[in-house]
């Protein structure tokens, strides 16, 4: 049994706040590879006008569904205009925001949705998973990584309407959590919006269910030569958490850390083996639209690879934070004291 540490007080007292069998596959088309996306960042990108094509998937269905079920009660606590809370004076609507408990904590799943609507809920989500792996990931071995570890003390909020082609978005959210599916009805981001996971357990610990991703940028840290390490590991600052960390510099801007341009091929192999890592808990079809989105940006080559040591740590060995960005992508791994990862992937400005 995987052991837990529930209580995080630093995410308590706020509601704002393993490689996939199936990657190889899925990213055969999406010229997953280095090579690939060298080769693709040469050409022009084709982009069509107007809106992208929806086409139907499992987990899009399921919310229409859900939909349909809802009485006129239910959708007035769980169904909100699409740009909802947009003019709150962060400008960010409230479906595109990181959270780190229910949206509504009088609205969770329990308070809201009969026991067919919430076996619909967990039927989404598992849709949005990479099959019983990824799930269990997600759920973090089923704890949820709560106290009272049950789904139904999630939130799952419709924003927008999901029939026909409208635009709607399904958001999931509860402690160290924050998905969304919506049937690609944002343009130019990567799962809909920006995501948020964690787990309680010391992020350097096998106890937590994440290990595996910072092994991963363990193994190609420990890949590096003194020289590339020196430029890889910022001292004496932290990259910071949230909304106002995760955001995508503007063109020209430097990026911290060492280009998998700048690396050997085994090395940039590892950079692959990092971008399997942490896209392994996703449906394919959201890591599809990851690396086309990593393509149009001018391909993996032009992402960095950045380690941060808090300022005032007095760990040597071990790095609190490690980081992959590049221009539209940002992928914020906090590994201690414990795992915060937020995630930002679309088109940078002026792109």
């Amino acid at each position: 049994m995987t052991e837990q540490q529930p209580f995080c007080p630093e995410c308590d007292m706020t509601e704002d706040a393993v490689d996939r069998r199936g990657f190889l596959h899925a990213a055969a088309g999406t010229a997953v590879t280095l090579v690939g996306l060298q080769a693709v960042a040469k050409t022009p990108s084709v982009r069509a006008d107007g809106p992208v094509a929806r086409v139907a998937k499992p987990s899009e269905a399921l919310i229409r569904e859900l939909h349909a079920s809802l009485s006129d009660d239910q959708k007035r606590r769980v169904v909100l205009p699409w740009n909802h809370g947009q003019t709150n004076g962060t400008g960010i609507p409230t479906r595109m925001r990181f959270y780190n408990n229910a949206i509504f904590g009088d609205r969770r799943i329990q308070d809201v949705y009969t026991p067919a609507q919430r076996e619909l809920c967990e039927r989404i989500l598992r849709g949005m998973c990479s099959g019983d792996d990824g799930y269990r990931l997600i759920s973090r071995g089923g704890s949820w990584d709560t106290a009272t570890p049950t789904f139904e003390r999630h939130g799952a909020y419709i924003f927008g309407d999901p029939t026909g082609d409208n635009q709607f978005a399904w958001v999931f959210a509860g402690h160290h959590l924050t998905m969304r599916c919506d049937g690609n009805s944002e343009p130019d981001a990567a799962f809909g919006g920006p995501m948020y996971y964690g787990h309680s357990p010391d992020g350097w610990s096998q106890r937590n269910l994440f290990f595996p991703q910072t092994r991963a940028a363990k193994d190609l840290f420990e890949s590096f030569n003194e020289a590339q390490r020196r430029q890889a590991l910022v001292g004496g600052s932290s990259p910071g958490e949230g909304e106002g960390a995760v955001r995508f510099r503007a063109r020209g801007q430097q990026y911290p850390g060492l280009a998998a341009g700048e690396m050997t091929a085994d090395q940039r192999a590892l950079v692959e083996r990092v971008m399997r890592s942490v896209l392994s808990p996703y449906r394919s079809e959201d890591a599809d639209e990851v690396m086309q989105l990593v393509r149009r940006n001018g391909g993996l080559a032009r992402l960095h690879m950045a380690f941060y040591r808090d300022q005032g740590g007095n760990d040597d060995t071990r790095w609190s934070f490690w980081r992959i960005e590049g221009p539209g992508f940002v992928w914020n791994f906090r590994v201690l004291p414990h795992v915060h990862t937020h995630v930002k992937i679309g088109v940078p400005p002026q792109a």
